[in-house]
């Protein structure tokens, strides 16, 4: 399926639409082992978590194959547009990337973003030749803005970073996958197979993950378990689900049936 339904960022091919992180795995090699697992060919990687400064020391960027997966620095753990920006500069000139996924974090407990600093920070990025890939609210307006402002994909959570919920607001992604132009990207709050088959089945064009397989008490198996249901969610989104009805409808319809 992938191969005649690929994902297109930025005018960028992906065989996968399933994005995994870098944080949380027990060690650089069960990390390793579920990238490969998960089949994804785009990994993210917080600036703020590499060692850009001394390459003779182990990095997690020694266990990502580099031609194998493209890497998305983030810039995680920024609580201003002014520091997002600079670690997103940071990252492109160490040599990870032009494109960025921002994250522009407005409270420490829920994380949940600042919107306005995110949409500031858009704007400034994509003036300096960035491919920026916001991570914001389910909320549709902003989404609109960031589109406009010259994101190339918007990335609004399904929950809370790392709670598991799974998809929250469901109408609002809809909405979102409604009235947008660009790809968007469920991020956060996948716990398991079902939110991620789930985030798709609702028309988004990838789902994000870190935690949920990271966190799993077997994150290999895991990691293949939510390939499989990005995988079962598009093909059923593409298939399009029968109508909700109220009451039975019988599987083995008798109208027309001789003798009756």
């Amino acid at each position: 399926m992938s191969s005649t339904d690929p994902l297109v960022i930025a005018g960028r091919t992906f065989q996968s639409r399933l994005i995994v992180g870098t944080g949380k795995y027990p060690t650089f090699r069960v990390m390793q082992q579920a990238h490969e697992a998960s089949g994804a060919d785009m990994v993210t990687v917080a600036v703020r978590r590499v060692n850009l400064t001394d390459r003779s020391q182990e990095s997690l960027l020694d266990f990502i194959d580099t031609t194998r997966l493209f890497l998305l620095p983030n810039t995680a753990a920024c609580y201003s547009a002014d520091e997002a920006v600079r670690t997103a500069r940071l990252g492109r000139e160490a040599g990870l990337s032009n494109w960025v996924k921002l994250e522009v974090i407005g409270d420490e407990r829920t994380l949940f973003p600042d919107n306005e600093g995110l949409l500031d920070a858009t704007r400034i990025l994509v003036k300096e030749g960035f491919v920026v890939l916001p991570y914001t609210n389910d909320d549709p307006v902003t989404c609109r803005k960031l589109e406009e402002a010259g994101a190339a994909a918007v990335m609004p959570l399904g929950a809370p970073i790392g709670s598991g919920l799974g998809i929250q607001n469901p109408n609002n992604i809809s909405i979102i996958k409604e009235f947008a132009r660009i790809p968007v990207i469920v991020d956060a709050g996948v716990g398991t197979a079902s939110d991620a088959a789930f985030a798709m089945e609702l028309g988004a064009d990838a789902v994000l993950m870190n935690t949920g397989i990271a966190g799993a008490q077997d994150p290999i198996a895991m990691a293949q378990a939510m390939k499989l249901a990005v995988q079962a969610g598009r093909l059923a989104f593409r298939a399009g689900r029968i109508a909700r009805r109220r009451y039975a409808t019988a599987s083995s319809p008798l109208e027309g049936v001789v003798g009756r």
